[in-house]
């Protein structure tokens, strides 16, 4: 075998120029390989983890009345509890479910400022701070100033509400909204934190607030509009969304609020889970695409050594051994080229995963209510440059069967006549 590893290398060498042709179609096509999987793995994480993160939790109950209006935001559908008994109590029974981590109480509504000009709509989002902070990324996006503390009449906005509504960190502002007895209310807030992200519902339209003054100003002590449960694990959702729903029905609840996994709460996920399995067959046509050069090359090849290989197949050389170094010869240039195009795609992924892509201004006409992220960052992982690297080994390998064998079919007597 290995006096056929020698042949196959030398005979590489014969035309370097197309050798080295084949190996820049390979690597190319690994490196795409390599960059593509990172960025639509980081793009599909992205998604799932804002919307998990600023929607849904991964189980989230609401009244089943509410649902039905969510984007209006109405206040007479609150989660108020067992049987009225207070939202604190029924998060507390909850987590006692195994493996339920967190229960997050939000309380959302809308509102308005009015500056010189015009009205500015937006959503209020009575939270707790430290539940915020531990689940979400939020505090990664506070570019200026601090975070929301419990008991205070402040706020935290985005710099794009900010500049709306012509406000900066330190300023007050009166935001006017209606009440749960729908009654309109203003109240002034110190503005104590500026968030920078990328997601146009934080950045734009949304504002945070103590969960303890949202209910106090809004009538609803002890309600929220929403309660998120968290696990340590998305996976696990499967397993712990029944145990929810068992505990609603026992208490006798189960007409009243409704809990949902979630993937319910979201139109675009569940494609997104598709795309996954999706572009797995994309990337091996990719990388079959850039094997058409090297199939194409090893034809060249072997018509132009047709009465070497009949003069080796005279010498003795099996059909087998004919076809072990024409497939040693394109496993070569196929473990070439896919090495260096995992090593390329590998630095320019982790590249990007440091900086991210920013599509700020081809995302600009999304909806807020698309919890999408602009700057994406792609995955770099050692796990996705092995199966570029391997993926192009082998399709690049397999792609040379067809030139190997018809090599290895070539009868002694007719291999030497050719001219």
């Amino acid at each position: 075998m290995s006096y056929l590893f020698k042949i196959a290398f030398k005979n590489l060498f014969r035309h370097r120029l197309r050798t080295l042709v084949s190996i820049v179609a390979i690597a190319f096509s690994v490196m795409i390989v390599v960059f593509a999987r990172g960025y639509i793995v980081g793009l599909i994480d992205s998604i799932s983890a804002d919307h998990i993160q600023y929607n849904s939790g991964h189980i989230k109950i609401v009244n089943r009345d509410y649902l039905q209006q969510e984007r209006l935001l109405p206040l007479n559908y609150p989660v108020d509890g067992f049987k009225g008994q207070g939202v604190e109590e029924m998060a507390s029974d909850l987590k006692n479910i195994d493996r339920v981590e967190m229960v997050i109480p939000r309380l959302k509504f809308g509102a308005m400022v009015s500056t010189d000009k015009e009205l500015i709509t937006m959503n209020g989002w009575g939270v707790n701070p430290e539940q915020e902070i531990a689940f979400t990324s939020i505090e990664d996006y506070l570019v200026e100033g601090r975070m929301i503390k419990p008991g205070r009449l402040e706020v935290v906005m985005g710099s794009g509400l900010l500049n709306k509504i012509n406000r900066q960190v330190g300023d007050k502002v009166t935001i006017v909204f209606k009440t749960s007895f729908n009654s309109l209310r203003g109240v002034t807030f110190r503005i104590v934190g500026r968030l920078e992200t990328g997601i146009k519902l934080l950045n734009e339209v949304a504002f945070f607030l103590p969960l303890d003054q949202a209910q106090r100003l809004l009538y609803m002590e002890g309600q929220a509009t929403e309660l998120l449960l968290v696990s340590s694990d998305k996976k696990l959702v499967d397993q712990i969304l029944p145990e929810v729903k068992k505990v609603l029905a026992e208490r006798g609840e189960e007409n009243r609020y409704v809990a949902l996994g979630y993937k319910e709460t979201s139109d675009l996920l569940p494609y997104m889970e598709l795309a996954k399995l999706i572009y797995n067959q994309v990337y091996i046509f990719l990388v079959l695409l850039a094997s058409i050069v090297v199939i194409n090359t090893m034809i060249m090849i072997v018509k132009e050594r047709t009465r070497e290989i009949g003069m080796m197949s005279a010498m003795g050389l099996e059909s087998r051994g004919i076809l072990k170094l024409f497939l040693i010869e394109g496993g070569i240039i196929g473990t070439i080229g896919s090495l260096i195009g995992a090593i390329l795609g590998s630095v320019i992924t982790d590249y990007f995963a440091r900086t991210g892509l920013n599509f700020s201004s081809a995302t600009a006409g999304f909806s807020p209510e698309i919890v999408f992220n602009s700057i994406i960052y792609p995955v770099s992982s050692v796990g996705n440059t092995v199966f570029a690297f391997f993926l192009g080994v082998l399709v690049v390998t397999m792609g040379c069967l067809i030139p190997a064998r018809r090599a290895a079919r070539m009868k002694p007597t007719e291999a030497l006549r050719e001219i």
